[in-house]
């Protein structure tokens, strides 16, 4: 979308010497390479609202004023300086970075001159937030024009009367916003004052572009498309303010012949023009003769999206066909610079929509399965909380914006989990874009139910005040409505584990009626309850596959953590977190490869998605498949995508090589006492004066075990012998129980080494590397395993995967 002509005029306010003398990013342990390309000329310029196209509007994303005061105080006289919007004044690129809290409110200042052609003249002002975090109030030239609550919903304020009445140029904006963070029950997602494990900074003020636009005294305020892809139908409504007699709906629609990322087939479909009355929903039967329909599904991996042009007509025979192709973007650039033909319209918005369906159904052994599309298709991805250490919630740019969907498309997932926050517009449009399935979270507030990730507390919830309850319902409904034509999203998500859960029927209910095309998780991983579309729990680092039941098909809803900092490139140098650390990314690599190997079974037999923990680290958490500042692959792409690619296939079979003690004992030797030397591992080391005994050692109380020698000391040294036949070709696997600590050897060589415990039995990957350890014939088997306090066991053997 090009710019309107006053774009340029408008930033020059803040461009000039002085004013940008007065911003810079503020110090930062770190910053992403996108946060050289911020500056007050260039901040977020593109056009916000992808689903709600006009020709002519004002960006007014820079420099404005701000000042933190007493949350009583009126509007500040002094002003402390510029802040750059609409980055939080918490994060470094707001060039501010301070902390606000519930007993102060922040306000911003700038002033604005209209753009001086006729495209602005006699027409009604709105004025634009993509989000404010969290109540606002908002003035133009002093008089007041609107306040709103929610942090994650867009507002919009018609400020036509104010800028009429006061007849100054330029014109003022103030705006207040007061956030009281986890102090409040409003929903705030992971900000706390306090920032610690899983829970990060506080994000407070405009954190997503702000810009005007004109509008004729009737205009679209919005407009809701529901495809049908049975149907081949678009259910279109339009949501009309000020609608005139005889005016109709006009809407024009196509398919983007270049959409799906350059994988859709040339040419596509055109439908003619329809006009329908403003006051009522209407089905437009798209014209398929002689196109092979399905290749024109939105999909993962074709991903073809259809525009659509809706105008206010006042003549049934208007070229809206002409009109939509003289203004047709060229593949992905901007709107043609041509003038319009000269057909009566009132107004006119260009959006999109796409054929996709999202449903349950049976797959052929009558599991419930998710089904985009009417077929079974396993969703993987990983949870993406949206974090930016240099914007916090502000991506530093588009681009930045469009790389994590990007770098998740590489990993090979095909879905992502949006966690407790709601992007910009942009972000969704990226997704429709490149094809990315979207589970998209109600951000969390309030105070916390009971609750354990082994369901303990099912059917536990909160009982909320009626104010918080209230705040929740409206937000939620706002946001659903602002989000939901967007193809990409595929299910919501009204709770996270137990987080300010409350009365979760008849949320997930209300959810599932209000968007019945739409799949609904009632709690992810949070106390369930039997309503919705699945039943979702979430094990770290598992994974782990509930049971499918005649009405829910089964997901993981969270897995993993595997943490790594890496120097450099951390929130803090010291104490950062994860479920489970490393120290290497091979090892880390490694280990998440483990994870894959104990998932692809379950999607078999049952498990309809998965979601692991996380893209990127965030502040103190260091899980993510890339660090905070996106520099660094933790995991590489090219280390994992192939083993996800797999997924989607049968899985290996795993047989045996050298059983462990579960199923019948077997003989080892072993000694408590630390062996002189460092040859115990070897073949050839003499063993006689250990005690036989049959493997599982441990005790009984420990999960999981079949214990055969007791043993209760703090280390246990183990060897036994096994031959082979031949070295097989598959992927070689260690089985194993471990509690805690464990070091295999193969014939003196240390082949792998697991820490922490489990709670069964399981297969873990051997690096290649350790095949040229085993031989054909007799081959030794050593392993020494040291545990700490609590359960403790020990027994291990061998498999291969065909």
């Amino acid at each position: 979308m090009r710019p309107s002509v006053g774009l340029a005029l408008t930033l020059s306010l803040f461009a000039g010497p002085l004013f940008a003398q007065d911003w810079k990013i503020a110090p930062n342990p770190v910053l992403t390479r996108w946060a050289k390309d911020v500056s007050p000329d260039k901040v977020h310029p593109e056009y916000p609202r992808p689903q709600m196209v006009r020709e002519h509007w004002l960006n007014l994303n820079g420099l404005w004023e701000y000042a933190i005061v007493a949350k009583d105080a009126g509007q500040p006289t002094d002003w402390s300086g510029r802040i750059l919007v609409p980055f939080p004044v918490e994060s470094a690129l707001s060039g501010v970075k301070q902390f606000v809290g519930p007993d102060k409110a922040l306000w911003y200042r700038r002033s604005v001159s209209l753009p001086a052609d006729t495209h602005w003249q006699g027409k009604n002002i709105l004025l634009h937030f993509g989000a404010v975090d969290w109540e606002t109030t908002v003035w133009v030239d002093g008089e007041k024009v609107g306040e709103h609550r929610g942090g994650f919903d867009p507002i919009s304020l018609d400020i036509t009367e104010a800028l009429s009445k006061s007849g100054a140029k330029p014109h003022e904006i103030v705006v207040r916003v007061w956030d009281p963070s986890d102090a409040g029950y409003q929903p705030r997602g992971k900000q706390v004052q306090k920032p610690h494990g899983i829970w990060y900074t506080p994000v407070t003020g405009i954190w997503q572009t702000v810009w005007l636009e004109p509008v004729p005294k009737t205009y679209i305020r919005g407009v809701t498309i529901t495809p049908n892809l049975d149907q081949s139908s678009l259910t279109i409504a339009a949501d009309v303010v000020n609608p005139q007699p005889g005016w109709k709906l006009g809407v024009y629609v196509a398919s983007q012949p270049k959409s799906g990322a350059g994988q859709s087939p040339a040419g596509g479909f055109h439908g003619k023009s329809w006009q329908f009355e403003i006051d009522q929903p209407h089905v437009i039967d798209i014209d398929t003769r002689g196109i092979e329909i399905e290749r024109h599904w939105w999909s993962p991996e074709h991903p073809h999206l259809i525009d659509v042009y809706v105008a206010l007509v006042s003549d049934k025979n208007a070229d809206l066909e002409g009109f939509a192709q003289q203004w047709m973007p060229k593949l992905t650039g901007p709107l043609a610079p041509k003038p319009a033909p000269q057909i009566p319209m009132a107004d006119w918005v260009k959006t999109y929509s796409a054929f996709r369906k999202i449903s349950l159904g049976k797959d052929e052994h009558g599991v419930n399965r998710l089904l985009l599309n009417n077929k079974p298709l396993f969703q993987y991805g990983p949870l993406d909380q949206g974090w930016w250490p240099d914007g916090l919630y502000t991506a530093p740019t588009d681009e930045a914006l469009k790389f994590d969907i990007e770098i998740t498309k590489q990993y090979g997932f095909n879905m992502i989990r949006k966690h407790v926050k709601v992007e910009p517009a942009r972000w969704y449009y990226w997704a429709d874009k490149l094809g990315m399935l979207v589970w998209q979270d109600m951000p969390s507030g309030d105070t916390n139910a009971k609750w354990d990730p082994f369901g303990k507390f099912d059917g536990t919830e909160l009982t909320r005040s009626v104010e918080s309850a209230e705040c929740y319902r409206k937000e939620w409904k706002a946001i659903i409505d602002a989000r939901r034509n967007h193809p990409s999203i595929v299910m919501w998500v009204p709770f996270n584990e137990a987080w300010g859960q409350f009365d979760t029927v008849a949320v997930t209910k209300w959810t599932k009626e209000y968007d019945p095309s739409r799949l609904v998780n009632c709690a992810s991983g949070g106390n369930d309850f039997p309503v919705g579309d699945v039943i979702d729990v979430h094990r770290y680092p598992g994974p782990f596959a509930p049971k499918p039941t005649a009405e829910r098909a089964a997901v993981l809803g969270e897995y993993g953590g595997l943490g790594l900092p890496m120097k450099g490139h951390t929130w803090q140098d010291e104490k950062n977190w994860g479920y489970r650390s490393f120290t290497t990314q091979a090892d880390l690599a490694e280990a998440y490869l483990d994870l894959l190997d104990k998932l692809h079974p379950m999607i078999e037999n049952g498990l309809a998605a998965a979601i692991y923990t996380q893209t990127t680290d965030v502040e103190i958490e260091v899980n993510g498949l890339l660090t905070y500042d996106r520099d660094v692959e933790k995991i590489p792409v090219k280390a994992v995508a192939e083993a996800h690619r797999k997924l989607w296939g049968p899985a290996p079979k795993v047989r045996a090589l050298v059983p462990t003690s579960q199923e019948s004992a077997q003989t080892w030797k072993y000694t408590t006492e630390k062996p002189a030397g460092d040859d115990w591992a070897k073949a050839d080391f003499d063993d006689s004066a250990w005690k036989p005994g049959p493997g599982g050692f441990g005790e009984k109380t420990t999960p999981g075990t079949v214990v055969r020698t007791e043993w209760l000391t703090p280390d246990i040294w183990a060897r036994r012998s096994f031959e082979l036949k031949e070295v097989p070709a598959g992927q070689l696997r260690l089985m194993i129980h471990h509690d805690e600590d464990a070091e295999i050897y193969l014939n003196g060589v240390l082949i792998k080494r697991v820490v922490g415990y489990t709670t069964g039995y399981q297969t873990v990957r051997l690096p290649e590397q350790a095949r040229q350890h085993f031989r054909k014939g007799q081959n030794t088997l050593a392993v020494h395993c040291h545990q700490t306090g609590g359960g403790q066991y020990i027994d291990v053997g061998f498999a291969v995967a065909e």
